[in-house]
């Protein structure tokens, strides 16, 4: 036997090892999740699995275990139309936000209208409509507790067609709202670079008064870590506290400033603020 015979029978039977280990995983169950990630890694390991396909089969499992409070776009980040806007004011923030579907809200985010599809406002445009009224054009919401599983809102998803769910707190009030491609990019995953180490502390330290956040940190924490005293009562995280000082949803690179801190956003992108700077100069 030539030594390429032998190595190419060595990999056959390498392939044959991780065969019967991939069939006995449909005849004897993996006891639980980290069993089959085993598997799942071997299978890469073996290249039979490639990278993208290994980590989109991770995020399906990670969905199982989050609820939609961890996925959600908070309230103070959501671009809602007002009820009473008339079209020349509606057609800017559907232009400028790049999204497809809009809350519409009363007096504050808490009135909630139904929701606007783009889709539905341009039609009325290109009719040259003189009598707009929102009213007449919304979909009913579809309102979701914190808590809800993200697996199961996938599924409702998948069913009912609708694409975003508004979420409410304990209380009743908006928490936030959550679409069908935050819950795709929990499964899919986004392109990592190089602020994306998921393994990085919500809070890290780059040089004496600079620290990187994350968005999602809530104010507590922050007060806790900084012995600071932002108000917690209206918004819950800091990319909360600055796009609500901000006014709008800041684009990545703006300065903003809160109180005596300032706070650039290094991460955002249409729905969110990720990642921001913090100068204690």
């Amino acid at each position: 036997m030539t030594e390429d015979q032998s190595i190419k029978g060595s990999d056959k039977e390498n392939q044959k090892s991780w065969l019967n280990k991939l069939a006995n995983l449909f005849t004897d169950e993996p006891q639980n999740k980290d069993d089959l990630l085993a598997i799942l890694m071997e299978a890469h390991h073996n290249a039979l699995l490639d990278i993208d396909a290994l980590n989109m089969m991770k995020g399906a499992l990670k969905v199982a275990d989050l609820q939609v409070r961890q996925v959600m776009i908070p309230r103070a980040q959501m671009v809602v139309i007002p009820l009473t806007s008339n079209i020349e004011e509606v057609l800017p923030i559907i232009v400028e936000s790049g999204h497809s579907r809009f809350p519409v809200v009363g007096e504050d985010k808490d009135e909630l209208e139904g929701i606007l599809l783009a889709k539905d406002i341009l039609k009325s445009f290109v009719k040259g409509e003189q009598d707009f009224d929102l009213r007449e054009i919304l979909r009913p919401a579809v309102v979701i507790p914190e808590s809800k599983q993200v697996n199961i809102l996938l599924n409702e998803f998948r069913t009912s067609r609708n694409h975003m769910a508004i979420i409410i707190d304990e209380y009743g009030g908006v928490a936030g709202l959550v679409t069908i491609e935050d819950i795709l990019e929990v499964i899919v995953g986004e392109i990592d670079d190089e602020y994306d180490n998921h393994e990085d502390p919500y809070i890290m330290k780059i040089s004496d008064k600079l620290y990187r956040v994350n968005a999602l940190t809530t104010i507590e924490e922050f007060n806790e870590a900084f012995d600071s005293n932002f108000n917690d009562s209206e918004f819950d995280t800091i990319g909360g506290l600055v796009a609500s000082e901000a006014g709008r949803l800041p684009e990545t690179g703006e300065e903003i400033w809160v109180e005596n801190l300032m706070f650039k956003i290094i991460k955002s992108d249409k729905r969110r603020i990720e990642f921001v700077q913090v100068d204690f100069s």
